[in-house]
């Protein structure tokens, strides 16, 4: 249920665009995101800091799109999101006694401290190319390409990209594992 929270407003932000145009999406997925906030937030009295953020680039760069009207900025609120995470995971290597990634699954997995790093700068590089793509896509295309990309595209490498990890994750824990004459 969390994953669907997560992509209703990029899904209602597709479906409004196809029926009617970008600005109207716009200002559908700032008001789902908002109101997504207030019951999250009168559920738990609390709001993720992830949350917190993705709402906030999306009203300003949302906002601004429907001010100035220029679609423009919110092609941008994709990588901002995408390079703001980025910053995060590599902070992490300078900040604290562990990064984003082993904070968030260490309690899941066992890993050495390289490999973690390792697992960081991986996720770092993704969120770099992701973002870099996404404007690419943006600036090269056009708006209906960019929604489309935006929806599948994004997605797509995502699953990808997380496939592929979890297959490097299961070749270093199957290497970990004792075999059954060594125990």
């Amino acid at each position: 249920m969390k994953i669907f929270n997560d992509f209703l407003p990029i899904i209602l932000f597709f479906v409004v665009y196809k029926m009617y145009d970008i600005y109207t999406a716009t200002a559908v997925a700032i008001v789902t995101a908002i109101v997504q906030a207030a019951l999250y937030y009168g559920k738990y009295r609390k709001l993720e800091k992830m949350h917190l953020i993705n709402v906030g680039v999306l009203v300003l760069f949302g906002g601004a799109t429907l001010l100035f009207q220029n679609e423009a900025f919110i092609m941008w609120k994709p990588t901002v999101i995408n390079w703001l995470l980025a910053a995060v995971l590599l902070g992490s290597h300078f900040i604290g006694e562990k990064t984003v990634m082993q904070r968030l699954m260490d309690g899941t997995l066992t890993l050495p401290r390289t490999t973690w790093g390792r697992i960081n700068i991986s996720w770092i590089l993704f969120f770099l190319l992701s973002g870099l793509l996404n404007i690419y896509v943006a600036f090269n295309y056009d708006t209906d390409t960019w929604v489309n990309f935006k929806l599948f595209g994004m997605l797509g490498i995502t699953v990808v990209f997380m496939i592929a990890q979890g297959l490097y994750l299961s070749r270093l824990l199957k290497e970990q594992q004792p075999l059954k004459s060594e125990e």
